[in-house]
């Protein structure tokens, strides 16, 4: 019997949560196959087979297990079952044998606006009377929607009970808190009571990055093979801003003041999970599109809960973009032991005063709630007013100042 123990993910985590097994109790796992997801504080991650053989489980759904505890066994010695060899060998001819192209099934789910899911007749019913699929609760299997459920919202207008619930329904539903969940509940408490937490506010206009993504993003996209987004710009612009004003890149340890000549910058992505926040390493260092395709890396990470540990440590400096669920204005918490952090927001065209004449623009706003131990006033407000400066005007962010202004070494 071969152990498989819970592999140390980071020096101050002692014990993880079994969220789910990937393979039965009893199943034949292949070497280096998935066998189970496990959770720790700070993220998710996953164990494999370290041998090919049968899967015995020693510990349940649920449970919080030690590192270093014996999680499962596998008998190395037991042999192939028959019928997953046979299926193996059949596969192997059918790959090597060429078919014809088969005849389109008839798909047993529709899909209606995004990952909403419907079955032929339902999503029928739902185009004939133009109904909005997100106001019907789904009662079939996987969140589908089923005949009845469209029937009872068409029976019941302008009514909707909650997924799995019933119409008046007073049912109270109790669950754990994850490990990552009580993590963060920690970690924002300790923000509001160990930091003397204040927020400054100002608004950015966009219309130039918003011309320069249009006029470029297309060969941006052939050239790098990533999308132009916003976050470039703001890392770019706030790895510039440190760099001026390095209160804002430092934390308090003990008695001393810790200052960084690196932007560390961590992005704020929202999982199913939770809230997640990997680092991109010395962004001052690395071009648009490498913030970008990092940026894309780290948030699929995130999202499939790939992060390791050492992603998750170090920043120096954190952004969060409410604006991506709408949030139009925020005051968003430190991530302790950093001493600030941006939110960005929503855009939203609204009339400015331009050379004395309105003009519809669109318009940003910027929070940045800082630690008034580490940073004063002037530091805070003279950081954002830098980071509004230099995305209202994108080409400083080449090198930080004006070009003309350089070459007339003004």
């Amino acid at each position: 019997m071969i152990d498989i123990k819970v592999p140390t993910v980071g020096e101050s985590i002692s014990e993880v949560t079994l969220l789910k097994w990937l393979k039965k109790d009893g199943a034949y796992v292949e070497r280096d196959e998935v066998i189970a997801e496990l959770e720790s504080e700070k993220a998710t991650f996953e164990v494999n087979a370290e041998k090919a053989g049968i899967l015995k489980t020693l510990a349940n759904e649920g449970d919080t297990i030690l590192i270093g505890a014996v999680l499962a066994q596998i008998d190395e010695t037991a042999e192939k079952p028959a019928a997953i060899a046979e299926t193996e060998k059949k596969e192997s001819v059918s790959a090597e044998t060429p078919k014809a192209p088969a005849a389109p099934a008839q798909l047993p789910v529709t899909a209606i606006l995004n990952n909403v899911k419907a079955t032929p007749v339902a999503s029928a019913i739902i185009a004939d009377k133009n109904m909005n699929p997100t106001h019907i609760t789904p009662s079939g299997f996987g969140g589908k929607i089923v005949k009845n459920d469209v029937l009872e919202a068409l029976s019941n207008p302008g009514k909707k009970a909650f997924a799995g619930a019933e119409l008046f329904s007073r049912v109270v539903r109790k669950e754990k808190m994850s490990n990552l969940r009580k993590t963060i509940s920690r970690r924002l408490v300790e923000a509001k009571n160990t930091t003397a937490m204040l927020t400054t506010f100002n608004e950015v206009d966009m219309s130039r990055i918003m011309d320069v993504r249009k006029q470029y993003k297309d060969k941006f996209k052939e050239n790098h093979g990533v999308n132009l987004g916003f976050m470039s710009f703001f890392a770019k612009a706030c790895a510039i801003a440190l760099s001026e004003w390095p209160a804002v890149n430092a934390f308090i340890d003990g008695d001393e003041l810790v200052y960084h000549d690196y932007a560390d910058i961590s992005i704020a992505v929202s999982t199913p999970r939770g809230l997640t926040v990997p680092v991109i390493r010395n962004v001052e260092s690395l071009s648009m599109a490498e913030i970008e395709k990092k940026v894309v890396e780290l948030a699929g990470k995130a999202r499939d809960s790939k992060l390791t540990a050492e992603e998750l440590q170090g920043g120096t400096f954190t952004i969060t973009n409410g604006g991506v669920f709408g949030s139009l204005m925020s005051t968003p918490i430190i991530n302790i032991p950093q001493s600030a952090i941006l939110g960005m927001h929503k855009i939203q065209e609204r009339p400015m005063a331009i050379d004395g004449k309105v003009e519809i623009r669109p318009m940003m706003y910027l929070a940045l709630s800082y630690d008034h131990r580490v940073i004063d006033g002037r530091e805070s407000v003279s950081f954002l007013v830098r980071i509004k400066e230099l995305l209202e005007n994108p080409e400083l962010l080449l090198f930080g100042k004006d070009p003309v202004k350089t070459l007339l070494e003004l």
